[in-house]
């Protein structure tokens, strides 16, 4: 039951998600226990790479960690906070990133550990990206995504700036 209740939370989260346009695999559904989505494939028809398998120049990084930071502002804005996004859990097609491995997804608003799973999922894909373009390791997209998100004004339009002041006030 708890395995059927797990399934059925990565279904309803794809499902969410691709509705919110957010780079994930098309799902069609869970079928006695099996999870039916959509086939990721590279440039050849292959299956796609997951990004730990890959390497990239410091444009395509800077590029693909632009894309990753929209996708995960489109994720907050339809209420799911990954929760364990990482380099083994994107997969690179010939278009760019697409997000996948869901199961751990949780409401944004319900969870009082979404800020820090945020920042968790954000910073890792930095870090990662920060491998083949050093500069974006002194971005903040974590802090700037959260204010937003706090204040009301985070949208899938945002335009992102990777910087953030924080406040001195108590």
């Amino acid at each position: 039951e708890q395995e059927d209740i797990w399934q059925n939370a990565e279904a309803d989260a794809l499902f969410l998600l691709a509705q919110a346009g957010v780079r994930v695999p098309k799902p069609y559904g869970c079928f006695e226990g099996v999870m039916l989505m959509e086939l990721i494939t590279d440039g050849e028809g292959g299956v796609a790479p997951r990004l730990n398998d890959i390497t990239l120049t410091p444009e395509q990084a800077r590029k693909d960690h632009a894309t990753v930071m929209t996708e995960i502002v489109r994720m907050l804005c339809a209420g799911i906070v990954h929760g364990d996004l990482s380099e083994f859990n994107v997969l690179q097609d010939e278009i760019g990133p697409v997000i996948i491995d869901l199961p751990q997804a949780v409401n944004a608003a319900g969870n009082n550990n979404a800020r820090a799973m945020l920042a968790r999922d954000v910073n890792n894909m930095t870090a990662y990206y920060g491998r083949y373009a050093p500069d974006l390791l002194k971005s903040k997209h974590a802090k700037e995504i959260w204010a937003h998100y706090e204040a009301g004004t985070l949208s899938p339009d945002t335009k992102l700036t990777g910087r953030f002041k924080e406040s001195t006030k108590k």
